[in-house]
Formats: C-alpha cells, sequence, structure tokens
C-alpha cells in the first residue's frame, strides 16, 4: 500500500504565502512524476505543476512566475511554495505522485487526501 499525506493548507490574504507538502510511504520502490492537481467549487480539476524525479518541472500558466515546485527524493516528497496568491487561488489541492512497487511492477498514481487553500481579498 502506498499512502501520500498532504500538509500545509489554510487561509492567506491576498499576496500572502502558503507552502504546501506531500509525502509518500509504504511500498515504494521508485516515484517518477510527483505533482499537484486543484479543483475550485464548480470547476474541473486542473493541472498545477509537476516535477519529474530528475527535477524538471512544469506549471500550468496561471501560476508561472509565483508557485515552486520542488521534491526531495530520498524522503519521497513533494512541496510547493505557493507565493503572491491570488483569490482565485483558492482551490482544493492534491498531490499525486506516479509510484512503482517493484522493479518489474507496473506505475500506478497514487493521490493524497487534499488540502484546503483559501486566499481572501
Amino acid at each position: 500500500q502506498v499512502q501520500l499525506v498532504e500538509s500545509g493548507g489554510g487561509l492567506v490574504q491576498a499576496g500572502g504565502s502558503l507552502r504546501l507538502s506531500c509525502a509518500a510511504s509504504g511500498s515504494i520502490f521508485s516515484i517518477n512524476d510527483m505533482g499537484w492537481y486543484r479543483q475550485a467549487p464548480g470547476k474541473q480539476r486542473e493541472l498545477v505543476a509537476y516535477i519529474t524525479s530528475g527535477g524538471v518541472t512544469n506549471y500550468a500558466d496561471s501560476v508561472k512566475g509565483r508557485f515552486t515546485i520542488s521534491r526531495d527524493n530520498a524522503k519521497n516528497t513533494t512541496y510547493l511554495q505557493m507565493n503572491s496568491l491570488k483569490p482565485e487561488d483558492t482551490a482544493v489541492y492534491y498531490c499525486f505522485g506516479d509510484a512503482v512497487k517493484g522493479p518489474l511492477s507496473p506505475t500506478f498514481r497514487y493521490w493524497g487526501q487534499g488540502a484546503q487553500v483559501t486566499v481572501s481579498s
């Protein structure tokens, strides 16, 4: 079993910062991509950012220059530093990890439980 546990959500004023963390644990051989999606009320889930095991990053246009994704492979943890937050960043943020349980096992995407981020104007 693989589990992803998120932490770091909360309420912040516009212009402020928050840092989300997502730690994976369990029967993990390796993790390929890790990243974050978000879902605002009444909207579809959208990809915010992801990072490969080699450290290559990709961001949604809406967060470029404001959010930074990073990871610590030794800890199977990814982080999302969110700066210059806007009210439209308000959403539940879900982390994911594409984990492999063994050298010949398929890759499976696991999800965190979600973290509420609320940005007040």
